[in-house]
């Protein structure tokens, strides 16, 4: 299996590329699973995300009246607390990948907005997290795989993306590797209906697992490049044609705790648990708007999907990043699932034929239900070392819980 980035073991199926990272822990603020690497590359530092201060949103504490915004003094205790000081930070710090400094335990993250970090040059760039699996190399078989489904050629979705998949988007974020990217899907938020700022994606888009911590300057970019521009035209395109509907940084994530203390850059360890929630908050300030508001609408999430013989078809949305895919244009791949069983202990995954790549890790995959609903079930995880299928979580109580913790968290706001 491959969670989208070519290995010889399993790899991701949509997140960031890295080497080894240092060990650390980090789980709160902006967490995101990071079990299949479906697309991510890492981009060099532009002059302008080099000059970029950091900030925190209008709407934060420390926000001034003179167009300046400052980092929250919570924040900027958190940072203290670790070593990190705030004004290095903004200037350059987060590079520093050491692992003392690496936050890896939940609750320890922390995601200070970088005003004009994610510019048009640097997401194109972005690189793809996948970390592909050896279709041979499924020794914790719990004997209900069904057989490898049949290719499915992934559909590009016509533009604009904003008119036909209108809550699916892009995660960009900075690893040791460099600048990653994921795909995402804006989901509905019980505590605010109507008025979500929580997008669901992989695991592995937030956080390296067990032999690493929380990454860092996560955003997520709604109807990312809206028009389906080349890459080609991309390179002169401005910030409002690449990010129309605006960057939105996460001020808080959440993860699994099986996919910190296992999850792991090949093998497909962790993938049952492979998922992430990030609350956004939107770079600029906004006009007040939520971004369920913003992009007109939200999915639901299905925790109690039927089991697989029953669900007759998944649809999987994504940005693949690997090739033959650029990373720049939203695709679509439709399927009926079958079983994926990778450990005895942990949950049978959905698996669909899809030629996705990485780069489409945390895409999120929806289902239609008895009420002619679509509602997310799964999100993009892993796949093998040669495109041809994709594998997802299939959500239950632990999926819950980490979504319901993110609402809570910001019920009262």
């Amino acid at each position: 299996m491959r969670p989208i980035r070519p290995s010889r073991t399993a790899r991701r199926g949509g997140g960031a590329r890295r080497t080894s990272p240092p060990v650390v822990t980090a789980v709160a603020l902006a967490s995101v699973l990071a079990l299949t690497a479906t697309g991510c590359d890492s981009g060099k530092d532009t002059a302008e995300g080099r000059a970029a201060t950091a900030s925190a949103t209008a709407g934060d504490p420390g926000a001034t009246g003179d167009g300046k915004v400052r980092i929250p003094d919570d924040i900027r205790r958190k940072l203290k607390e670790h070593g990190i000081d705030v004004d290095q930070w903004k200037k350059g710090a987060w590079k520093n990948w050491n692992r003392d400094d690496w936050l890896r335990e939940a609750n320890d993250f922390v995601n200070p907005i970088i005003k004009g970090l994610w510019n048009p040059d640097r997401m194109r760039r972005a690189e793809d997290p996948d970390k592909p699996v050896d279709d041979n190399d499924l020794s914790g078989d719990q004997g209900v795989t069904d057989p490898t489904p049949a290719p499915v050629k992934a559909q590009a979705i016509r533009p604009t993306y904003h008119a036909n998949a209108a809550t699916a988007g892009k995660v960009f974020f900075d690893s040791p590797e460099g600048t990653m990217v994921c795909s995402a899907t804006v989901v509905r938020d019980p505590a605010h209906p109507g008025r979500s700022n929580m997008v669901w994606t992989a695991g592995h888009c937030v956080h390296a697992g067990k032999k690493g911590g929380w990454y860092r300057n996560i955003a997520f970019v709604p109807s990312y490049n809206d028009a389906g521009r080349t890459e080609g035209q991309l390179e002169s395109a401005t910030r409002d044609q690449v990010a129309p509907l605006g960057v939105w940084w996460g001020d808080w994530a959440q993860t699994s705790e099986q996919w910190i203390e296992q999850g792991g850059s090949t093998g497909g360890q962790g993938a049952s648990y492979d998922f992430a929630v990030i609350h956004v908050t939107p770079e600029k300030g906004g006009d007040g708007k939520s971004l369920e508001e913003t992009v007109g609408g939200a999915l639901p999430v299905n925790f109690n999907a039927p089991a697989v013989p029953k669900v007759d078809s998944i649809t999987a949305t994504g940005y693949p990043a690997a090739p033959p895919y650029d990373g720049q244009r939203l695709y679509q791949c439709q399927d009926r699932p079958g079983r994926l069983s990778l450990n005895t202990p942990d949950p049978t995954m959905y698996r669909i034929g899809c030629t996705m790549t990485g780069g489409s890790s945390g895409g999120g995959w929806v289902e239609t239900g008895p009420d002619g609903k679509p509602a997310l079930v799964s999100n993009t995880s892993i796949g093998p070392v040669t495109a041809g299928w994709l594998a997802g979580p299939r959500l239950g109580t632990v999926a819950r819980g980490v979504y319901d913790s993110v609402s809570r968290k910001f019920a009262g706001r």
